[in-house]
């Protein structure tokens, strides 16, 4: 016997992805991500495509994984995908040390975070 399936964490008409490791403090990814909330899927890519900002490239691979796993694991219509939720936490640090003068050092702080993007299928009315 094996272990019943886990319940499914978003709705029927809804796809998720989620980017844990992305290099960046998660108050710059909150700030690209503030940039596709609410958007459709087309429109965030294109966003996310012709943004200035680092993190706009990590942030449009997870958009991409969340509308194919839409596509092919959940048969929703990606023309009618909007980006129901973009959501952004902290993950893991990294600590390292820069050597200063006098034999002193100081504690650098490499930040990692987590983006989380729901894509909801919605009725064209």
């Amino acid at each position: 016997m094996s272990k019943p399936k886990a319940p499914r964490r978003v709705a029927d008409n809804e796809a998720l992805a989620v980017g844990t490791t992305i290099r960046g403090s998660a108050q710059k990814l909150n700030l690209v991500a503030g940039l596709i909330r609410g958007k459709k899927a087309e429109d965030a890519l294109n966003i996310l495509t012709f943004s200035k900002r680092a993190m706009a490239q990590d942030a449009k691979k997870v958009l991409a994984s969340a509308i194919a796993n839409a596509e092919n694991n959940h048969n929703l219509d990606v023309d009618s995908l909007v980006v129901a939720e973009a959501s952004v936490g902290k993950s893991v640090t990294m600590k390292r040390f820069h050597t200063r003068g006098r034999g002193k050092s100081t504690r650098i702080l490499k930040p990692f975070s987590r983006l989380r993007i729901v894509v909801r299928e919605v009725e064209e009315a």
